[in-house]
């Protein structure tokens, strides 16, 4: 080709269709590398330590029950002790949660319409109210902890318990809250965080649920992950959250993490760079969640903290999302538009995609992929850029000051 000479818009279209299908075979390969490889929840022996769920939750009492009443089947763990924390709700959550508990002495809700410091996540702020309240830190009585201090329940004297963080979401199976101490144990790790199943009931919960386990398991390879210290490798899922106590004091608990959108994470970037390893574990069929109902439910809590993925950076949003788009949703245009070698590219790259979803769809459920995953893997490209949009709609949110959750402003800074 003479100098100067332009480059045809075929040849760019086809070194870039390449250069997807390529960044999606290997998301693909990275998926099944992990769908036979990451580690899993697995039901074991009874634990003897004092182990401490704490909940927080706020308008919750559509679910609070149930996950109340899965606590009370747990099974293994002798000296569990429990703490529902209705946080300033208004549909009658702690009420909701004390019918569920009844008589079972391991059970104690409480209530606290404190509003969160500045500065503070409600999230952040009432796991900290519950970790002083069950004796996990020591903590003096401030803004975020005022009123939690007393009737405390540390545990054995020099044996601290197990300390487990809750979503009011999640539903467990019998041999859950075991299966995460034993886990804890035998890794030596200061944080385990087993990865719910993320349920999905409705159409749009199909397209963007299933991304969450998606964009870890097809970029990283886990076990090299876990036993990674690099704050680069963290997976985590605030929804479960086990932890070693000394671990979660050494860093001050959840005020480590006070005004942060995405605490779970961030908490154990705080653990790595104390120097306390973390793991991320699949929890299959022993934890499960519905994280959000519905379509506005869905929107509303992505626009809440999608605008902190990636550091917060619109830059660093936009070169992701540059690659997102070259890698899932450039080859399937091209299967459908193009001619030749640049549409079998395309196809080769669109079926990658497929077979990397549906490998990350297993290794969450721990089961066969049902008709529902199947036509959420195909429908791939479409939850790509939807969640692309969400994005979009997150930063916007953020510089206009209106992300909101649950009637509270969210904490729009990085803690």
């Amino acid at each position: 080709m003479a100098l100067g000479q332009a480059v045809p818009l075929s040849s760019v279209a086809v070194a870039a269709t390449r250069l997807g299908t390529g960044l999606a075979m290997t998301g693909c390969v990275i998926a099944l590398l992990n769908r036979l490889t990451a580690p899993r929840l697995s039901p074991g022996l009874a634990v003897l330590e004092p182990v401490t769920v704490c909940v927080p939750a706020r308008d919750e009492a559509a679910r609070i029950g149930e996950l109340v009443a899965d606590l009370r089947a747990q099974v293994g763990v002798p000296r569990l002790r429990v703490f529902v924390l209705d946080d300033g709700s208004t549909d009658g959550t702690a009420e909701v949660a004390r019918a569920a508990a009844g008589d079972d002495q391991r059970i104690t809700v409480l209530r606290s319409d404190i509003a969160p410091p500045p500065g503070w996540t409600g999230k952040a702020a009432a796991c900290a109210r519950l970790a002083v309240r069950a004796g996990v830190t020591d903590l003096p009585p401030t803004a975020e902890t005022a009123g939690a201090a007393g009737d405390s329940c540390p545990g054995e004297p020099g044996r601290p318990p197990v300390v487990i963080f809750l979503d009011a979401d999640v539903r467990l199976a019998p041999q859950a809250v075991a299966a995460a101490v034993a886990e804890l144990r035998r890794s030596g790790a200061g944080l385990v965080a087993p990865w719910p199943w993320q349920r999905a009931c409705s159409p749009a919960e199909a397209l963007m649920q299933p991304l969450l386990c998606w964009s870890w398991a097809s970029t990283l390879p886990v076990r090299l992950g876990n036993r990674s210290r690099r704050e680069s490798t963290v997976v985590s899922c605030g929804q479960f959250l086990a932890f070693d106590t000394p671990a979660y004091r050494a860093i001050g608990g959840h005020a480590a993490v006070a005004g942060s959108p995405i605490e779970d994470m961030d908490i154990e970037r705080a653990l790595r760079r104390a120097g306390w390893p973390t793991r991320v574990v699949a929890a299959g069929g022993l934890a499960s969640t519905r994280m959000y109902r519905g379509t506005a439910e869905l929107d509303e809590g992505y626009t809440r903290w999608l605008w902190s993925a990636y550091g917060g950076s619109g830059a660093a949003a936009a070169a992701i999302g540059l690659a997102a788009g070259l890698a899932y949703l450039l080859p399937p245009v091209a299967a459908l538009c193009g001619r030749g070698p640049l549409r079998w590219t395309g196809a080769a790259g669109y079926a990658a995609a497929v077979v990397s979803r549906l490998a990350a769809r297993r290794l969450e459920t721990g089961t066969a992929p049902r008709a529902a995953d199947v036509g959420s893997a195909l429908a791939h490209p479409v939850s790509v850029a939807a969640y692309q949009l969400l994005v979009i709609r997150s930063h916007r949110a953020r510089r206009r000051g209106a992300v909101r959750w649950k009637g509270r402003a969210a904490v729009t800074t990085r803690s």
